[in-house]
């Protein structure tokens, strides 16, 4: 079915821009050689430490995040309509065993990922960690759009789990 393969494409291509323009709203992904500030950024059971974060436009800023908690947690820089929209992804992770509470199950990440890209959850916004992992994320501040780090491990945000990111 030609149409059916037609309106897939277009569907892919449409996504992959909207995602593309989105994640240049809120900056891109930042060169190791242009670090000016390292922030680290714990994350507990359903809260991160610190409960704000001040930088500067253009800057770039190495995140060192570490899970302290015991359970799965994401650090994710957004919009509020960004991780509204990434929810109901990470639920989806969780309803085929991609995700479970405590664990990140990378091989079943990957097959899915096969399948639906999306499952890959290779943002470069953004880190996943199980319990006791510690991540990097180098990230240049681009825009003044108004963005929060938040973890989207359904019912985490709405627990607390985000943090407000100043733009100065």
């Amino acid at each position: 079915n030609m149409r059916l393969f037609f309106i897939t494409i277009v569907t892919l291509l449409f996504s992959t821009q909207s995602f593309a323009a989105a994640m240049k709203m809120i900056g891109m992904k930042g060169k190791t050689s242009e670090v000016t500030q390292t922030i680290t950024v714990n994350m507990y059971d359903n809260y991160y430490e610190p409960k704000t974060i001040n930088v500067k436009k253009g800057e770039t800023v190495k995140f060192i995040v570490e899970n302290k908690g015991v359970l799965v947690h994401e650090f994710n820089i957004a919009t509020i309509i960004m991780h509204k929209k990434h929810g109901p992804e990470m639920l989806e992770m969780m309803k085929n065993g991609i995700l479970t509470p405590v664990k990140i199950n990378k091989d079943k990440m990957k097959q899915m990922a096969k399948m639906n890209h999306k499952m890959a959850h290779s943002h470069s916004n953004s880190v996943l960690l199980e319990s006791k992992q510690k991540a990097e994320l180098i990230w240049k501040f681009t825009s003044n759009a108004e963005l929060f780090g938040g973890c989207n491990v359904p019912g985490h945000l709405e627990a607390g789990m985000i943090s407000k990111i100043n733009i100065n």
